[in-house]
């Protein structure tokens, strides 16, 4: 089947079978490698990306349920060589060691404060982040990084509102 979609807003389209996951198809046919895969059965949230602004683990979604929709990845959030708010502050606050929960990581922390605004506390990020595992960490310097970087996203919306 021809599918086609805006994946980190570039219109694509491909040839796929029906029965292409869209993790699949990002990391296959994009080749667009940041989106892991790490269960292939929705628990561990490294595959989360945004669907049409919301967040969904793109290993439970076939490629052509996507047709038309515009799909965000982690390469998509950083522009112009600038990370994003919420990439920074993972990186600031050290939100990671292996890295390889920190896509679906950021991905999930980025839709949170879209849904929830950046004023987040410690319970609400841990329990918003519980559909992402990580196994070397022990979330604390997550919540931390999350924390963070919500309320760098928060600023950057002020100052654009203002502008």
């Amino acid at each position: 089947m021809l599918v086609a979609m805006t994946v980190n807003g570039k219109a694509v389209s491909r040839d796929v079978d029906p029965r292409t996951l869209l993790v699949q198809f990002l990391r296959d046919n994009l080749r667009l490698t940041g989106t892991h895969v790490g269960c292939d059965t929705s628990q561990c949230g490294a595959c989360v990306v945004h669907i049409d602004g919301n967040a969904v683990k793109s290993c439970t979604i076939l490629a052509v349920a996507c047709e038309s929709s515009a799909v965000t990845t982690i390469e998509g959030l950083a522009a112009g060589g600038t990370l994003h708010p919420m990439q920074e502050a993972f990186r600031e606050h050290h939100g990671l060691q292996c890295g390889f929960c920190t896509p679906g990581m950021i991905m999930t922390a980025v839709d949170m404060v879209n849904r929830r605004g950046p004023d987040l506390d410690e319970h609400t990020i841990r329990e918003d982040l519980e559909g992402n595992i990580c196994r070397c960490t022990g979330y604390h310097n997550i919540v931390k990084a999350v924390a963070a970087g919500a309320q760098a996203m928060g600023e950057t919306a002020f100052k654009q509102a203002a502008e």
